[in-house]
């Protein structure tokens, strides 16, 4: 038995609730449950209020599995607990009194428990190592409104997540949209394998110097792989040649530091992804359209940001995936699986950021419409919640939260966090 069970119990009110009585036989009706402490020390619930015995209370509530659990906590000796008016435990095996020698009232839960509610919850934990999700038996039993709700839910979530990153870039860079959407925009492009070194890149000198490039394509594509460590020290062809002519000039004038060695890797991307593609495509993107963010924010629907992200790398590299070896002539453009990777994962938590920021979030106007557009993604913890519940991801919206229930409540046995848990015990 965990006491989360019984603090999900208490706060949706999933208890025979007719007839509740004390430990000492005393009537009691909840008005209200309170407000659930989940992170700060102290009683579990606040303000809540009660009706004993005909007599109006409102305080604190503090819930154990055992009423003997209040002396193992040492709860008598902290103040913060002279305010509880009712103790809610599985079971009571003492009496618990105040300062002033009255006994708290108890509530003992075991007899407002519904058989079903037990075996469902049992079921939930038992033999957790032999399940991909501890509720996958029953997880297609889910109402389909309840699950979309949470799933919205937990997709907002996410942004807050993503956020986080977001306010410490702002933080470095004195509250510079544009130089912060710079950053996040070069990680998105390294993808999983050089987003932090493509990252590091762009801390490697100050904005203001990429600023200066942004009219200059080859300018700027020399910063970049400059900094990245990239260029041949003997070029052998003319394009290298230049690259590393204007970077030895960008060097010299912005006293630049370079790494010992690149910090990118190729092993294991497709040539597509190479760092060298992805650097000149970006490079290119902010030669078309220097001043990005304050684009994206403008931009309202997904085709305006497709539209946004229509570019391509420089012509040499249409011969080229990496320096000095040629290939068969292709046009190296972001493809739409591209651009949706990067409105998933930047873009989006970028708008969703700057809203909260300037106080003027909609998020069923700015957000919401652009994710449900986009296709879901295909991985593994898609195609396991798929196995499940079919065709339950219809968009990017459904599976970016999946990816959330999964590594934030399912793997991590926060069943009792989770409304598709809560759904399953209390029902």
């Amino acid at each position: 038995m965990k006491e989360a069970f019984l603090h999900s119990l208490w706060k949706y009110k999933k208890l025979n609730l007719n007839s509740l009585k004390t430990t000492r036989g005393e009537m009691l009706q909840i008005l209200n449950t309170g407000q659930h402490n989940e992170t700060e020390s102290g009683p579990d619930f606040f303000k809540a209020e009660l009706i004993i015995n005909q007599q109006h209370w409102v305080g604190n509530l503090e819930i154990h599995i055992k009423s003997s659990d209040w002396y193992a906590h040492h709860h008598e000796e902290d103040p913060a607990y002279d305010n509880v008016i009712l103790h809610v435990v599985w079971e009571d095996d003492v009496s618990v009194f105040r300062k002033d020698e009255t006994e708290i009232p108890c509530l003992e839960l075991k007899p407002y428990v519904t058989d079903s509610q037990l075996k469902a919850y049992k079921t939930l934990f038992e033999q957790q190592s032999q399940k991909w999700i501890n509720c996958e038996t029953h997880f297609h039993e889910v109402d389909d409104f309840k699950l979309n709700y949470w799933l919205e839910r937990l997709y907002i979530e996410r942004l807050e997540v993503k956020n986080q990153l977001i306010l410490k870039l702002l933080a470095v860079s004195n509250n510079d949209w544009e130089e912060a959407c710079f950053k996040l925009m070069a990680k998105a492009f390294g993808l999983n394998v050089n987003g932090e070194a493509f990252l590091q890149m762009t801390s490697a000198a100050d904005f203001s110097v990429f600023q200066k490039c942004f009219q200059n394509p080859l300018q700027l594509e020399a910063l970049c792989y400059g900094l990245c460590g990239m260029i041949p020290s003997e070029p052998e062809d003319r394009y290298t040649e230049n690259l590393q002519r204007e970077f030895k000039f960008l060097k010299q004038k912005f006293q630049l530091k370079v790494p010992a060695t690149s910090q990118v890797k190729y092993f294991r991307l497709r040539p597509d992804n190479f760092p060298s593609i992805r650097l000149s495509q970006l490079c290119h993107l902010y030669t078309k359209t220097p001043k990005l963010f304050s684009k994206l924010i403008q931009s309202k629907t997904q085709d305006d940001i497709y539209n946004l992200l229509d570019t391509s790398a420089s012509t040499y590299w249409d011969t080229h995936y990496t320096f000095g070896k040629e290939s068969r002539k292709r046009i190296k453009k972001l493809t739409t699986a591209f651009k949706d990777l990067v409105i998933i994962n930047t873009i989006l938590p970028l708008k969703f950021a700057y809203g909260k920021y300037k106080d003027q979030l909609d998020i069923e106007d700015q957000i919401l419409p652009i994710i449900s557009g986009l296709k879901s993604e295909k991985n593994s913890i898609v195609k396991g919640f798929d196995q499940l519940k079919k065709n339950l991801s219809t968009s990017a919206l459904e599976s970016q939260a999946l990816i959330q229930l999964k590594t934030k409540y399912c793997d991590l046995n926060r069943c009792l966090k989770c409304q598709v848990g809560l759904e399953l015990i209390n029902t």
